[in-house]
């Protein structure tokens, strides 16, 4: 028997006060009287009517009680969602009221219970019960209680945490990860700019793929990109192509083609072959790492591109002003990122933020390893030597981490051995590399590369430093990367790197929260020097943020190289911001003056703002004047952004003295499975679908703009995989005759996965609004239960004997009214509801019956005259 939940409804604006006592009888209950609970008396005088008896409410005395059945419910153990269940509720004696859940060995697994330490009586009861035995969960663990919160269509369970397995905060039993549906999805962003510069005219496109397969546990990526421009014509490049799947007893993932080496030990690259490697989302949300953080200054409508390893993972469209990129996809644990700002005056910046791993210090007791063979990758040198790769990293103490590592390839080999330190000073590393290179045509080389580094958060000071590390290479020692690019140009007479041989490098990564009101610090650069050339190169980003009352200001400083001119260019940059307005979609005003190393000073104002019920549309007017350098410059600019229900569209435009520049950009995503073809505006590696047959138009609380489409489909996008996920549905503007029997719903996907998520909906019927009266004229008693012919209930009778009746299955049919235990505290009457064509909810049906006089029958033929908007907004759901 599967049994589902129906909510009760109330009329209000009929009598507030009598709505809310009878409401919080209902709601106190249901959380109160659990299954099996003591019985509590409510006091009924808030209910009790002018002249009339009162109304009957003992039962409400044990809660809203369930009924026996099977119940598909959420599971929630001490407070922590653990999934969804099946539960069995039996009725325990004779009370029909006394319903409570029905416990086995496979159920107290799934609610984490270490069933070796139960007591010898309690385990002993657990292996003999048949399945005709109920048994409770208090008659197994002393102290600890089960109640069934029948609204919610959740197990609640209380257990001492003696009896529970050990596990991490963020834990989910890997047997309830979700591989998903058999589906195939589509991630696009395409855009085009132009720009008209001292009489130069230039357009560059661009298309950003990420088309997948999902089979079973198997997942098909390739990732790509389309660009274009006059001078390049059509190039496509395919950054990765791969199959892989999550291997749950190893927690970690096999890939199979193109991808990226994890970069713990030695240098990230490209490869084509096969890896298997630890994966630590696998671990609990508690244990995992991070993801790099990007500041930057535009000074116009620009284009922003982040590179690894010589391939775009992240192309973007900036207004001017500062801006912050934190949503990037880990490609690997290593490798620098190049942040290329191209203006629309087509002047290019760069800058590289280090992307190296923190400390490589694991809790006692865990393992992480990588095996990876294949063929190097990387399109901008010609060689593709093949290789083998492992590393392997080992917590033996809460103090130390052994690490090691082995790097073989044709005419070269390299082994590095480190160990990390966590101490009350902070984590310490260091690791030692060796590298030999054999070369055709010149002396072979080989070296050594040391390595320190340091991670540590100073309490007193609330200084987070990430990472700072030092490298100091000999001369002779080459990583894999150089070594493959030396020797496919290896002449005599070029033996060397274009870009120099490293000698020394220097990374720091420093967040500072100063004292409340204070603001905070951050800071984050490199610097280093080559064997082969003279110099030094040193970039970084800094910069102070603070508010004040409504207003908020800051000051930011970089130093990046001009592609153009080649020079490095350093500059600072004041902001202040303030809120035209106290709603929360005021426009919001942005001033800025920055200065370079060239004297050039500029200032820019700017304007964005948000409208519609989702904030779906935005805008941002920008003006900007700079002068120095013998010479002066103004601009104006604009840009407009929509998230529609299928896509998310953009476009800007600016001009100034010497360019003008147009823009415009779509972004989305489809995915396609057995139950449809899904659009959406936004769309992530691991995503939901959503299911709610007839609600559509329902936003979907996960992302910004998100409703369900005409087919009751939407894509909820970035899920986090082997996490807990809250899928959520407002109903605020679902049709009357739609109910959802529960509004959230959790879900713990694998990665990449695409889950089903189904929100069951009640569409069984009619709704219609009657005024029923008794027999002598009186009102029905208020809180009086309606209940249709089935015996299911129809609705609760307001104020003024008004009856807001759903789920009415039959045309025509007769309803009974119940408030009491005595014969005479119950009546029926009859009801016609109008064609349906006629039965909106601008007109929903209306009428007066007379509660047992059949003679007396009204038909409710359309909407009565005295039927207003206003009575369709007195309805609570």
């Amino acid at each position: 028997m599967q049994v589902r939940r129906r909510h009760r409804v109330f009329p209000s604006r009929l009598c507030p006060l009598c709505v809310v006592a009878l409401s919080l009888v209902v709601a106190e209950t249901s959380r109160a009287a659990a299954p099996g609970s003591a019985q509590v008396e409510f006091n009924d005088a808030f209910l009790r009517q002018p002249g009339g008896s009162s109304l009957d409410v003992t039962r409400f005395n044990q809660g809203n009680v369930p009924l026996p059945g099977t119940y598909h419910a959420d599971l929630q153990v001490n407070g922590v969602w653990l999934g969804m269940a099946e539960i069995d509720m039996r009725q325990s004696g004779a009370d029909a009221r006394n319903v409570q859940a029905c416990f086995d060995r496979a159920l107290l697994e799934r609610a984490g219970v270490d069933i070796t330490r139960l007591a010898a009586e309690s385990a002993d009861r657990l292996a003999r019960a048949a399945n005709a035995e109920c048994l409770h969960l208090g008659d197994l663990i002393p102290g600890a209680t089960a109640a069934f919160d029948n609204g919610e269509q959740r197990l609640d369970l209380s257990v001492p945490q003696s009896f529970l397995n050990r596990s991490a905060r963020g834990y989910v039993d890997p047997r309830y990860w979700d591989d998903g549906v058999n589906a195939a999805r589509l991630q696009y962003n395409a855009s085009v700019y132009h720009a008209d510069s001292g009489g130069v005219s230039s357009t560059q496109g661009f298309l950003g793929l990420n088309a997948g397969v999902n089979v079973g546990a198997w997942r098909f990526r390739h990732y790509g990109s389309l660009s274009h421009d006059a001078v390049s014509g059509n190039r496509y490049q395919s950054v990765q192509t791969s199959l892989q799947r999550s291997i749950t007893t190893l927690r970690s993932q096999l890939v199979i083609g193109d991808a990226f080496t994890d970069g713990a030990m030695f240098d990230s690259f490209g490869f084509r072959g096969v890896q298997l490697a630890t994966d630590d989302r696998m671990l609990p949300e508690s244990q995992r790492g991070y993801a790099p953080t990007i500041h930057g200054i535009a000074n116009s409508n620009a284009r922003v591109q982040v590179r690894q390893n010589g391939n775009i993972i992240y192309e973007t469209t900036v207004s001017p002003g500062p801006f912050e990129i934190d949503d990037l996809y880990a490609t690997g644990y290593g490798g620098d990122l190049e942040v290329l700002v191209t203006e629309a005056d087509g002047s290019v910046r760069a800058s590289l933020v280090p992307y190296a791993p923190v400390v490589n210090a694991l809790r006692p007791g865990l393992w992480r390893y990588s095996v990876t063979s294949g063929q190097y990758r990387n399109s901008g040198v010609h060689g593709t030597p093949y290789f083998m790769q492992a590393t392997v990293q080992h917590g033996i103490s809460n103090l130390v981490t052994g690490y090691g590592g082995l790097l073989a390839a044709q005419d070269y080999i390299s082994l590095v051995l480190g160990m990390a330190l966590n101490t009350s000073y902070g984590a310490f590393g260091a690791d030692i590399t060796h590298a030999s290179t054999r070369l055709s045509s010149q002396p072979d080389r080989s070296g050594q590369s040391l390595r320190v580094s340091y991670s540590k958060q100073l309490a007193p000071t609330r200084t987070n430093l990430t990472l700072a590390a030092y490298r100091y290479s000999t001369s002779g020692f080459l990583n894999f990367a150089d070594a493959v690019a030396i020797r496919s140009v290896d002449t005599a007479m070029n033996d060397s790197l274009p870009g120099g041989i490293r000698r020394g490098r220097l990374q720091l990564t420093v967040s500072q929260s100063l004292p409340t009101g204070y603001g905070n610090l951050y800071l984050s650069g490199s610097t280093q020097d080559y064997w082969n050339r003279g110099g030094r190169d040193t970039q970084f980003q800094a910069g102070y943020n603070n508010s004040y009352k409504r207003l908020s200001y800051g000051v930011s400083a970089a130093r990046q190289i001009n592609l153009g001119s080649g020079r490095w260019e350093n500059r600072v940059m004041l902001t202040l911001g303030v809120p035209l307005g106290k709603s929360p979609l005021a426009p919001y005003s942005m001033t800025s003056m920055q200065k370079d190393s060239h004297g050039v000073t500029s200032i820019q104002e700017s304007l964005t703002g948000a409208l519609g019920p989702d904030n779906n549309f935005t805008y941002g007017l920008n003006a900007g004047h700079s002068s120095g350098g013998g010479s002066s410059s103004s601009s104006v600019a604009a840009n407009a952004g929509y998230i529609s229900p299928v896509a998310t569209l953009s476009a800007n435009a600016g001009t100034g003295n010497n360019y003008s520049q147009l823009g415009a950009g779509i972004s989305g995503g489809i995915v396609a499975y057995a139950g449809g073809v899904t659009f959406m505006p936004v769309l992530g590696d691991t995503v939901a679908i959503v299911e709610a047959a007839d609600a559509a138009g329902a936003r979907v609380a996960n992302a910004n703009g998100l409703r369900l489409d005409p087919w009751g489909h939407a894509v909820v996008p970035n899920l986090m995989p082997f996490s807990r996920n809250q899928i959520e549905i407002d109903p605020k503007d679902l049709p009357f005759n739609v109910e959802l029997r529960s509004t959230m719903q959790q879900v713990a996907p694998t990665s990449g996965a695409v889950v089903r998520v189904r929100f069951d909906t009640g569409n069984g019927g009619r709704v219609a609004i009657l005024r029923v009266r008794t027999a002598d004229g009186k009102p029905l008693p208020f809180g009086a239960e309606v209940f249709d012919i089935d015996g299911h209930l129809a609705g609760t009778v307001g104020q003024d004997g008004r009856l807001f009746a759903r789920g009415l299955r039959q045309e025509a049919g007769v309803l009974t009214a119940k408030w009491g235990a005595q014969g005479a505290d119950t009546c029926s009457f009859p009801y016609v509801l109008p064609a349906p064509a006629d039965s909106r909810r601008a007109g929903m049906p209306f009428a007066d019956s007379v509660c047992g006089d059949r003679a007396s029958t009204v038909e409710t033929a359309g909407a009565s005259p005295g039927m207003h908007k206003e009575n369709e907004d007195d309805v609570v759901r």
